[in-house]
């Protein structure tokens, strides 16, 4: 009797950042032959991609692989692997509290996936250290999103001091990838009929210091991914607002396909809880810094991301966050309740502020934030709009899903289409008919540029590569 080949899935938790790690691991074994399923159920052998980044993250990885292991239990599933940040950062202590991962791959180990799902050799619980090994182009990756949409990962690990913050202990010292190497990775997706590239790093605008670029290198980047390909939407994001270079304003303004979107994550305003975050900064530097991006580019859309209930934050500083919030009418905002980690540099701090407290702050500032990107929403009404076709919405097959430029993927809300046909990647303009806090209803009128089918040689390097 044949024995059923191998058959894994993957568990991807976390950021995008941690998304093209799960890409590259599942390019590793596609490229070996391996079949990928889509559904756990359907496994023999299971991979769960792990967040560390703040307990709620923690939490949801140990249920991940709870959930797994009881599957093992059962016989349901042969073996478990854990990758990722809690792989890196905590392996010792998963292993002794869940025996039945049957691996562990760290950071730097993605293409050791294969031997740790077949069990080729042992892979096991790493001594917590940072990572330091840096992928590049020439890394098989199999696009995960199902979306007309890729990230391209530019850089790995931080220099930033955020007390808040364990990522440099887990994925080390900021290094940026080439721009060559980057150029060539970003021809590849447009070859697999990619419509939108979405630049990520732990701090994007920090892209190519270490090269010795300078404080333009994201800059430089932009326009070399700009003149190397011919995609029509290409955006950055997690701004850091000490790093980001003015001059990209201007290029923004001038080319129509860097998609016109700020994200600047400032955690916070006021002085006193941003030097306890060890972070730059305050409220008068930060509305300039966005008043001059909305000058030099009308129309942009900005976001941020704040942290509440942090040590230090009286209710002091919480008005004053929500008074700069009200001041600046930010287009979208993420609101995250402080999140204490042992190995944090903050945890000297302490956990002062009550969970109660911090979660009566969180809710206050999104229904404001909620009334803002409403009335934001509401101006578009009856206008006529650019969009980004996506596919079947998640609500229903019958109708298409997408996105206006100002919406970022995954956390920004979405279009849906009433009326007109498209395909996934289409470029199309739209009249927008109906708003809600978050959400937009309109109908397409034409299609502005269709989507690029993968050319058989972008098929072949898909294949080659993942």
């Amino acid at each position: 009797m044949v024995e059923r080949p191998v058959r894994v899935g993957l568990i991807g938790l976390g950021c995008a950042k941690n998304l093209v790690d799960a890409e590259i691991m599942l390019g590793h074994l596609a490229r070996r032959g391996i079949a990928i399923v889509s559904s756990v159920a359907e496994a023999d052998v299971v991979v769960v991609n792990t967040c560390g980044f703040i307990d709620d993250a923690k939490r949801e990885s140990i249920e991940a692989i709870l959930e797994v292991a009881a599957s093992k239990q059962e016989g349901r599933v042969r073996r478990l692997v854990v990758a990722g940040c809690m792989s890196q950062g905590y392996g010792r202590e998963l292993a002794a509290e869940i025996p039945e991962i049957d691996a562990f791959i760290g950071l730097d180990q993605l293409d050791d996936v294969v031997a740790a799902v077949l069990g080729e050799r042992d892979h096991p619980a790493l001594e917590p250290h940072p990572a330091s090994r840096l992928y590049d182009h020439t890394a098989p990756r199999l696009l995960a999103t199902g979306r007309p949409y890729a990230y391209l990962k530019v850089a790995e690990g931080c220099d930033n001091p955020c007390s808040f913050c364990q990522i440099p202990r887990l994925r080390g010292a900021f290094r940026s990838r080439t721009v060559a190497s980057l150029v060539a990775e970003a021809q590849l997706l447009e070859e697999r009929g990619i419509s939108e590239l979405v630049l990520v790093a732990q701090d994007t605008t920090r892209y190519g210091e270490d090269l010795g670029l300078g404080r333009d290198g994201l800059r430089r980047l932009l326009e070399a991914l700009l003149a190397g390909t011919s995609l029509p939407w290409i955006r950055f994001l997690y701004a850091y607002p000490a790093t980001l270079d003015p001059a990209i304003f201007p290029l923004m303004r001038r080319e129509s396909r860097l998609v016109p979107y700020l994200d600047i994550p400032l955690q916070h305003v006021a002085r006193s809880v941003l030097k306890a975050m060890r972070r730059g900064g305050d409220a008068r530097s930060y509305r300039e810094l966005i008043a001059t991006a909305r000058l030099e580019v009308p129309g942009i859309a900005v976001r941020s991301t704040f942290i509440v209930g942090f040590p230090g934050e009286g209710e002091a500083e919480f008005e004053e966050l929500q008074e700069f919030l009200a001041e600046v009418r930010f287009d979208h905002v993420g609101v995250f309740a402080y999140s204490f980690q042992s190995e944090s540099p903050a945890a000297p701090l302490g956990d002062p502020v009550p969970e109660r407290t911090k979660q009566r702050r969180r809710r206050v500032l999104m229904r404001q934030q909620e009334r803002i990107a409403r009335e934001h929403l509401r101006e578009l009404r009856g206008t006529r709009q650019v969009a980004l076709v996506e596919g079947p919405s998640e609500e229903s097959e019958l109708l298409l899903g997408g996105r206006l430029a100002r919406q970022a993927p995954e956390v920004d809300g979405r279009l849906l289409f009433s009326a007109g046909t498209a395909s996934p990647g289409d470029l199309v303009e739209v009249r927008i008919r109906r708003t809600y806090a978050f959400d937009a209803v309109g109908d397409i009128l034409r299609v502005v540029r269709p989507a690029l089918p993968a050319s058989p040689a972008g098929a072949g390097a898909a294949a080659a590569r993942g």
